[in-house]
């Protein structure tokens, strides 16, 4: 990068910069911009919420003495300019080394991390968790956690807030008020942080005094004067404080501050666009799941869409949002309501259709299990990007199959195309005896081109694509596909010409079907894009372990694989059609 980094070069170490004056620090915030945008665009990453978060985290550093005084980052997608000033702007600075650290704060990276964090509404709770270690070895450090980008509408924060508030002891909370989540805004809350941001702090209506904190308002988060000042004036406290700042999310570059939505996170080379972000006109799973809710609430004015912050993941774009009115429903970063919310409607004659990253539902698991399938209320689960993938350790998307597939009364679904994906959102919204979830298919938009005609009503019957004989291959939903793949590779290896089976139905087993592969069948193979402990192999395991079938589960092993690349995770697990027909000649 080229040498114009006139404060940045000097500053290593938080120690460096407390040797700054104002002035300096304000030509620091643009240089750690300017690396953040060079870096983000060439590699791509979240933006919107690093870049307004810079004279904040400078500020922090400054005052504050990390890593003797503890900073939480609330799901540290804003972590970018502490890395910078923590030892690790090489990371932003050097291209060869761009990939060196990860978007999330990790202490194994850094003592100034406290926490591996990606889940949002977390901040809270961990950082009194902290206060209270501290507290009982009787030492006197500072503990402050950052909490914003609508982190506050999860339930963790209430709680955390709700119990810091009485804690009695030194916590900082400080609350990013960019006026944004990844979309915009929802719920009562941010009713309130709006009067306090119009009356700079004064209204008598304030959630945080009414919970029992020390407030502070600051109305220019970008200030880092002001900054300063505030976190001066409460660093060392013996009592629960809370600062609420007042940010813009994408300070400094003018399409983001604007489109805070599409630049909250983007992809490389984004940025070099001559224009604005323009959405794309193409077809995928979140388009097509869209126009068919679309169409159905204009034939059914009781179904509804929902999503808990992240709708996008789920194809509702801004003119679907603005088009379905009463028909869309945004709870906030809230899994946990929005299952239990979308059971309420179920219950009550609605037709609730909840799409959710399969990250971010296993924040949910006791409400799918006690508030939805419990009650066995007819609500529709859309489970997005649910595949092995080389993504953060803290948003793998990889676990949803065991979670989901082992509560009772709940139906999970794998389509394995376009029209098995259609018929299996017509049949769950249309149905009134069971909780459904769809693990809506990855990548690529993959059609036969025939309407499936399919009764899921029938609940465990697998579909027999290909007959054939000694092996057989039951390819589950994203791996349907290498199902075909590796019945080509066999039968040119071995001549062996395998039955293939597209099982469709993760929650229970076609006994009937796999009794009758005992006839003419040695080895039984499933394919599953997910861990294998707990997953949909092992319940056909257990159907052969009393038999002479052999069986061979293919997944996904128990751990927290951290951006490392898919191709080298396929070959760690076997996952290609020439290592699992070699595992297959091996039990053979």
């Amino acid at each position: 990068m080229e040498k114009t980094l006139s404060i940045l070069d000097k500053v290593n170490t938080p120690e460096d910069l407390k040797q700054l004056g104002i002035s300096e620090m304000n030509i620091l915030a643009e240089e750690i911009r300017k690396i953040i945008l060079t870096k983000v665009n060439t590699t791509g990453g979240h933006l919107g919420p690093n870049l307004g978060i810079v004279e904040a985290t400078i500020a922090l550093h400054y005052v504050f003495n990390s890593p003797v005084d503890k900073i939480v980052f609330d799901v540290s997608h804003q972590c970018y300019p502490h890395k910078i000033l923590t030892g690790r702007k090489e990371g932003f600075t050097d291209a060869d080394k761009y990939q060196k650290y990860t978007g999330y704060t990790a202490p194994e990276e850094s003592l100034h991390d406290l926490f591996k964090v990606g889940h949002t509404s977390t901040s809270v709770s961990l950082a009194l968790g902290l206060a209270k270690g501290r507290d009982l070895r009787g030492d006197k450090e500072n503990v402050i956690a950052l909490i914003g980008d609508g982190s506050l509408s999860g339930g963790e924060a209430f709680e955390g807030l709700d119990n810091a508030a009485v804690s009695g002891s030194n916590i900082i909370i400080i609350v990013n008020d960019n006026e944004m989540s990844i979309a915009e805004n929802h719920g009562g809350l941010y009713s309130n942080l709006k009067l306090l941001r119009e009356t700079n702090g004064l209204a008598e209506c304030n959630f945080f005094k009414a919970l029992g904190f020390e407030y502070h308002y600051v109305d220019d988060g970008h200030d880092i004067e002001k900054l300063i000042n505030v976190f001066q004036s409460v660093k060392d406290t013996n009592h629960p404080v809370l600062i609420h700042m007042h940010t813009i999310k994408g300070k400094g570059l003018e399409v983001a501050e604007s489109d805070k939505e599409h630049y909250h996170w983007i992809v490389p080379g984004t940025l070099d666009r001559a224009e604005d972000f323009v959405a794309e006109n193409y077809e995928d799973y979140g388009t097509i799941t869209a126009d068919y809710i679309e169409k159905k609430y204009q034939e059914d004015p009781s179904v509804i869409a929902i999503s808990p912050a992240t709708p996008a993941v789920s194809g509702f774009s801004n003119a679907f949002r603005d088009k379905a009115g009463i028909h869309y429903t945004d709870v906030g970063i809230a899994e946990e309501h929005a299952v239990a919310f979308s059971s309420g409607i179920a219950k009550n004659g609605g037709k609730p259709i909840l799409g959710i990253m399969s990250s971010f539902i296993q924040r949910a698991y006791d409400q799918l299990s006690q508030d939805l399938a419990l009650n066995n209320n007819p609500a529709t689960i859309l489970v997005f990007w649910g595949a092995i993938s080389g993504a953060d350790a803290t948003h793998l998307t990889m676990f949803d199959i065991p979670l989901i597939s082992n509560i009772p009364n709940m139906v999970y679904l794998a389509p394995t195309n376009k029209e098995e994906y259609l018929r299996m959102l017509d049949w769950s919204v249309g149905q009134n005896e069971h909780s459904v979830a769809i693990r809506v298919p990855c990548g690529e938009v993959y059609s036969v081109g025939v309407e499936d005609n399919t009764d899921y009503s029938i609940l465990n019957k697998f579909k027999v694509v290909e007959q054939g004989s000694e092996v057989a291959i039951i390819g589950l939903g994203n791996f349907f596909r290498l199902g075909e793949d590796v019945k080509r590779v066999l039968a040119e290896k071995t001549g062996l010409d395998a039955t293939l089976i597209n099982p469709r139905f993760i929650t229970g087993i076609d006994e009937e079907l796999l009794e009758t592969l005992k006839l003419n069948h040695k080895i039984v193979i499933t394919l599953e894009d997910g861990v294998l402990d707990g997953g949909f192999g092992e319940k056909i395991a257990r159907f052969y372990g009393n038999s002479d079938i052999k069986v061979l589960n293919f997944g996904a092993k128990k751990e927290f694989p951290d951006r490392v690349p898919l191709d080298e995770l396929y070959q760690r697990y076997h996952l290609t059609p020439e290592l699992i027909t070699e595992d297959i000649k091996a039990c053979l």
